[in-house]
């Protein structure tokens, strides 16, 4: 399920970031990555050690971690800390999937199910630059407005394609979803759209009560925990 998620992260909280980000270290992107995606990443990402990651971190995982309708999409169970990634001019970032696993050795593991990408400035603040995912319907392009996130599957193949002017700044993380499949996770969450506007306008309804018990035992089922 690709999924577009709007107004992530506040206009407020956006000046906030960006401006603790035109101060920061960032440094090559290759350093975290992997041995077949260092062949086709082109980027730079936030130094693990800059002094603003705690302060971004909070800023832009507080408003991610509250948001109703990713907790409704993703189902979250464990959820990294972001990777704060800028493109300039030349910059791009081949055909890859993301890794199965992630998380440090001898620390937390988790699978990742999705994959979320959330714009920290505007389209028109850089051209090129779009996100384009490979899913069951085709190529899909994306660039959304600053603040705005996109939801996918870990599992689909995506780039980055090359930004010919100005500067991309993106916040990226990834997530192990109490449910596994992706298929079971979009039944769910068009399940629950239907559930709560039940829930809202015919809450005795008989009907509303056997939605409601189905959404429930269906997580109940499906739950990978």
């Amino acid at each position: 399920m690709l999924l577009t998620i709007q107004s992530v992260i506040s206009p407020v909280n956006l000046k906030k970031i960006r401006d603790l980000l035109a101060k920061a270290e960032f440094v090559d992107g290759t350093l975290s990555a992997g041995n077949t995606a260092k062949r086709v990443k082109q980027n730079e990402e936030l130094a693990s050690n800059d002094n603003a990651i705690n302060e971004l971190n909070n800023l832009v995982m507080n408003s991610l971690i509250t948001h109703p309708e990713y907790q409704t999409a993703a189902l979250p169970l464990h959820i990294a800390t972001p990777f704060y990634a800028r493109y300039i001019k030349g910059m791009a970032y081949g055909d890859h999937v993301d890794d199965p696993v992630m998380g440090p050795a001898h620390g937390q593991r988790y699978r990742s199910d999705v994959s979320i990408t959330i714009f920290l400035n505007e389209p028109d603040e850089y051209n090129g630059g779009e996100l384009v995912i490979s899913s069951n319907y085709g190529k899909q392009s994306v660039k959304l407005k600053a603040g705005d996130a996109i939801m996918y599957p870990s599992s689909s193949v995506h780039q980055v394609n090359t930004v010919t002017d100005g500067e991309r700044l993106v916040a990226v993380t990834w997530l192990q979803s109490m449910i596994r499949d992706t298929q079971q996770r979009e039944l769910l969450y068009t399940l629950n759209k239907a559930r709560e506007h039940l829930i809202q306008t015919a809450p005795e309804s008989e009907h509303s009560k056997h939605v409601d018990i189905s959404y429930v035992n269906l997580v109940r089922m499906w739950s990978d925990i």
